[in-house]
């Protein structure tokens, strides 16, 4: 599943949309014990439209985020077909339309017993279905060939358990505490999966999209005891691994201007190859030459090479996982973020013996705890100045 698949299949998943159509829902709650308190199923149209509004929205959220980061597709492994097997159990819940319910009790408890959570949840499951007019060679839609892409979005919600303090309460005309709880039930999902993938304008049931909320709290137990899939590195564990890479390898040779050069260089493959329908990746000679055009010896980047293609042989590294949108600078009790745009900006200098850094002002009005400054003129302090020297220029 590409982005230009995603961004179709996004577009249509609307009421809005006269191609799509969220045909059944079905809805179960779980406690903490993992026991299921309750399930219901119903045909969307049925389904008051307040509460109808709030599947939609929710169960849309399963498709939000970037591919390779909040969403990542898995490929089944020939076993998970077997009978019970995780793509078995989706297939059955897809082609019974959520109508089944000895097939959708089923697929609930494949989620239910094999997921870690920390606490009570909501699954919510959508049946799906979206008209496909296919193309002709001119890459034209034919408005009178058409296919229909049925599959299965399912979204894990959080429940909150709210107990207020005083409420108001009408009826009685007096402010009391409130003594019910109440369980409510987030619109926006933690995780999620879309099952088949829309895949070259089509469905591919050997495959499965994970989504989750944030990227770097992966919940693995999804990807591999609910879908059955081998889990691989996240975008933030990748990002991680090109680091320490770096850093072991490239070692003292490292400075600001190799860092951001790297960067920049990065970012410059993403933007060359932004409209591509695939993610952009590196590979291990890429990665060779970007970091000699950058500065980095024939020896350490030649090095580099090779363990980053033993880190890479089964998927080279995406792009977007190991760039940086902004440039941060750390130091004890100091933290400073630059812009991408003005890393050009920021240098580091030895001046009187001190390790300092630099930072290049177009204005001499900054910003100090959110109120205005004006920088005054001071003479150039050179870098071989002695102290002396400066205080007396200073002074004159």
């Amino acid at each position: 599943m590409n982005k230009k698949d995603l961004n179709e299949l996004r577009k249509n998943f609307s009421g809005a949309s006269d191609l799509f159509t969220l045909n059944h829902v079905v809805s179960a709650f779980v406690d903490a014990e993992k026991n299921i308190k309750c399930v219901k199923s119903n045909a969307f149209h049925n389904i008051p439209s307040e509460e109808s509004d709030c599947y939609m929205d929710t169960l849309r959220r399963v498709l939000a985020g970037t591919l390779g980061k909040g969403l990542l597709e898995y490929e089944f492994p020939n076993e998970a077909y077997t009978e019970n097997g995780a793509q078995y159990v989706l297939y059955e819940a897809l082609t019974c339309k959520l109508d089944d319910e000895s097939s959708v009790n089923v697929m609930l408890d494949q989620i239910v017993k094999n997921m870690d959570y920390i606490s009570t949840y909501a699954i919510l499951i959508g049946h799906c279905t979206y008209t496909v007019f296919n193309k002709t060679k001119n890459d034209e839609i034919n408005p009178y060939d058409s296919v229909e892409y049925s599959f299965l979005v399912t979204a894990i919600c959080p429940v909150e358990v709210r107990i207020d303090g005083l409420i108001y309460n009408e009826d009685d005309n007096a402010i009391e505490k409130k003594s019910a709880y109440d369980r409510i039930v987030s619109e926006i999902p933690t995780d999620g999966f879309l099952y088949p993938t829309f895949t070259g304008r089509g469905p591919d049931v050997n495959h499965v999209l994970y989504s989750v909320r944030k990227p770097k709290e992966v919940n693995a137990s999804i990807v591999e005891n609910v879908l059955g899939c081998k889990f691989v590195c996240t975008a933030n564990q990748e990002k991680e691994s090109f680091h320490t890479l770096l850093e072991d390898v490239v070692a003292d040779e490292l400075s600001y201007t190799v860092i951001t050069d790297v960067n920049e260089k990065l970012k410059s493959i993403a933007e060359e190859y932004k409209n591509d329908a695939d993610l952009p990746s590196v590979d291990d000679i890429q990665m060779r030459d970007i970091l000699l055009d950058s500065g980095v010896s024939e020896e350490k980047a030649e090095k580099v090479q090779n363990l980053y293609r033993e880190i890479t042989r089964e998927k080279p590294l995406s792009v977007c996982n190991i760039t940086e949108n902004k440039t941060t600078l750390a130091t004890e009790g100091i933290t400073i973020q630059i812009a991408k745009d003005a890393t050009n900006k920021v240098r580091t200098q030895y001046i009187n013996g001190r390790r300092c850094l630099l930072i290049d002002l177009d204005e001499p009005q900054i910003k100090v705890n959110g109120m205005n400054v004006t920088l005054q003129e001071m003479p150039d302090i050179l870098a071989d100045d002695t102290e002396e020297e400066l205080q007396d220029e200073m002074q004159a």
